[in-house]
């Protein structure tokens, strides 16, 4: 069923990658600035879950926050002539390498638990025999 759905996502992407319109360069930073954010919020919303301490209206105020925070200071910085749309890229890519490793060790331990028990499993047959 996963197997449906990535190739189902995929192909619609393609289609969509295709037909739609060329963002230009004058929102380019807007566009990836708000992208950014967002995937922030994701990795962030990803690490709460691995903690068991998810709330939905948390992870949509600091998804819808973020981006629009991380927009305004986009267009102040093009009105002061000054690139502050990278010190928001500079601290949400940090948080993302950071809720990354956090999922990461998660799943490593978790992976690592379960060898773990197959190991024993096997060394109790083992020695049943």
């Amino acid at each position: 069923m996963v197997y449906i759905a990535i190739i189902l996502g995929c192909a619609l992407g393609a289609l969509v990658g295709m037909n739609a319109p060329i963002i230009s360069y004058t929102y380019s930073n807007y566009l990836a600035i708000a992208i950014i954010a967002a995937l922030d919020s994701v990795f962030g919303g990803v690490t709460s879950v691995v903690k068991k301490n998810f709330d939905l209206k948390i992870f949509l105020s600091g998804f819808f926050g973020n981006a629009v925070l991380s927009i305004l200071l986009t267009v102040l910085g093009e009105k002061l002539n000054v690139d502050i749309y990278l010190a928001a890229i500079i601290v949400f890519v940090g948080r993302m390498f950071t809720n990354l490793a956090i999922i990461r060790r998660y799943y490593v331990e978790k992976w690592c638990e379960k060898l773990e028990k197959i190991k024993d499993k096997k060394d109790v047959q083992s020695d049943e025999k």
